[in-house]
């Protein structure tokens, strides 16, 4: 991977010339050029070997760039600027090409009083503390250890809330922490780098649901630069990475990487600029891997935290049972399914009684329509709750039976179907090994991993959708993850959200009715989801000997 992806840079090496690119693309070739610069120093002190061929043909290309009063004296018209130079310096000085001119501007620049200086957010300061220190340019300001515990990696995160810049940051700062896994960085009080692998691996669930190589390679490295090398989710990253890897050494990074119009219609320039980022972060990450200078150790443990939902949950299922009966049963029919599941989590039938009795009674000659328009999930659990009371309802009784006998009569049924399926089994409508022939082997059984569903968390975040982040969480428990640090962070942000009254969401409008049956619906979502949870995390009780 690493041979390829530097042979594909190597190639295009004219491409990170500031002076041979059009007027709008000049600062995209500076960015491109310090980053190219910053693989080759970093090749240099990460593998004892002398450079070989494309690494050699790329610091060639650095060196004389960098040559130029053209690019050198920028650095003193352009202070703010200072990081886009001094990195191209840093690089020349670790690979022995001192410059002792260029040495000289980059540290009146450090010293002018405002390159140095000049307000930055935490993990931007570090990439200047530690660029500095690879120039070996003095400097007062604080140590990189003293400016760790004001970063996003160090105050706990929720990773359904992390935006790609957010990702971006954390990545950077361990980056920069670490020295890139050849320094063991002072962490803060209280800080667990276990916790921050369980974070990184999170976030690599999400970014390999989303196909983003750029960020799924950003992390992967930042496994390696805290010197985890046993971790699934970096196996599933690497499987990634290298079938994303194009035949050339390229890979392709994410949209949104070049504004549409700076490439205006050079399919050469784009197929470079939209993939030469992702293509050095494959790179680095192939180099930190087999480097025998960075550091390695076990996979640290994080400590386990089971989601503690039980209050919260119990007074969500006071208030859907108490304002469902003010509705519709016809309507509400799902909140009093959610209602009767989460009493039954909680082991606390009472809580579902009057509203189970009062909709049982209310929708005794209901039309099957009333049942079919709300499928076999809802009803099922309803008529479970039903018979937990050894309540009944005439109208629910006749549909579930000529249900049942529908199925009797299929050969098989769908595989989405098959948990409707079990549903009349439990009712005890359809027997076991009738069940087992109608349905394809495998059929219900929960995924394996986290997939693509949870990819979409942060967007649901983003754009406050209750329901689809409780679905996600339910699905996650329910399939054995609720300790999952993707579930636990979903339930905190859920959890947030409760009111004082006990219901779920934060409607912002100002009328009633519709703040009441916009509630409605976000909490059933949430109750059956929290209920899952409490289900999953409730300790397993052993008879005594």
């Amino acid at each position: 991977m690493e041979t390829r992806a530097v042979a594909w840079l190597a190639a295009r090496r004219h491409l990170i010339d500031p002076a041979e690119a059009a007027t709008d693309r000049v600062l995209f070739a500076r960015k491109a050029l310090i980053e190219t610069a910053f693989l080759v120093g970093l090749r240099a002190r990460l593998d004892p070997e002398p450079l070989d061929g494309d690494y050699t043909a790329l610091l060639d290309q650095v060196e004389g760039i960098t040559a130029r009063p053209s690019y050198r004296e920028l650095i003193a018209r352009d202070e703010a600027a200072l990081l886009l130079y001094a990195g191209t310096y840093a690089a020349l000085r670790l690979c022995g090409r001192e410059d002792a001119e260029f040495r000289r501007v980059i540290t009146q620049a450090a010293a002018g009083g405002y390159a140095a200086v000049f307000e930055r957010i935490p993990y931007r300061q570090l990439d200047l503390l530690h660029t500095l220190e690879l120039c070996g340019v003095p400097h007062t300001l604080p140590a990189v250890d003293d400016v760790l515990p004001f970063t996003l990696l160090c105050n706990s995160p929720n990773v359904v809330k992390l935006a790609d810049r957010d990702i971006y940051a954390l990545t950077h700062t361990i980056f920069y922490a670490t020295d890139f896994g050849l320094r063991e960085p002072r962490w803060p009080r209280g800080f667990d780098p276990g916790a921050a692998v369980e974070l990184l691996e999170a976030l690599l669930v999400l970014t390999l649901g989303q196909e983003n190589a750029d960020l799924v390679g950003e992390l992967l490295c930042c496994l390696l630069c805290l010197g985890v090398r046993d971790s699934e989710e970096a196996r599933r990253a690497w499987q990634f990475l290298a079938a994303a890897q194009e035949a050339d050494g390229r890979v392709n990074g994410p949209p949104g990487v070049v504004h549409p119009g700076l490439a205006d219609g050079d399919d050469a320039y784009r197929h470079w600029a939209t993939g030469y980022h992702t293509t050095i972060v494959a790179a680095l990450a192939a180099l930190l891997d087999r480097s025998p200078r960075v550091v390695r150790r076990n996979l640290p443990s994080a400590p386990k935290a089971r989601p503690d939902v039980e209050q919260p949950l119990r007074r969500a299922v006071k208030w859907l049972a108490d304002t469902s009966l003010r509705h519709d049963p016809a309507t509400c029919l799902p909140a009093a399914a959610a209602v009767a599941y989460a009493a039954e989590a909680l082991q606390e039938p009472g809580l579902a009684r009057p509203l189970l009795l009062d909709f049982s009674a209310r929708l005794a000659d209901a039309d099957v329509g009333v049942w079919q328009g709300h499928g076999m999930e809802v009803v099922g659990e309803f008529a479970r709750g039903l018979r937990a009371h050894q309540t009944t309802c005439s109208s629910l009784d006749m549909f579930l039976k000529s249900t049942a006998a529908a199925v009797e009569l299929m050969e098989t049924v769908p595989p989405q179907a098959a948990p409707n399926v079990q549903r009349l089994v439990g009712l005890g409508l359809i027997s076991p090994r009738r069940a087992a022939a109608l349905m394809p082997e495998g059929a219900g059984a929960p995924q394996a991993a986290p997939g693509t569903a949870a990819a979409d968390l942060p967007e649901a975040w983003k754009n406050y959708r209750l329901g689809h982040i409780a679905a996600l969480v339910r699905d996650s428990a329910g399939a054995g993850r609720a300790e999952h640090r993707i579930t636990r962070d979903a339930v905190a942000f859920l959890l947030a959200q409760q009111s004082s009254c006990g219901a779920f969401g934060r409607p912002a409008c100002d009328d009633p009715a519709v703040r009441e049956r916009t509630m409605l619906s976000w909490t059933q979502s949430v109750v059956t989801a929290l209920a899952t949870v409490h289900t999953a995390c409730a300790p397993v009780l052993t008879a005594p000997r």
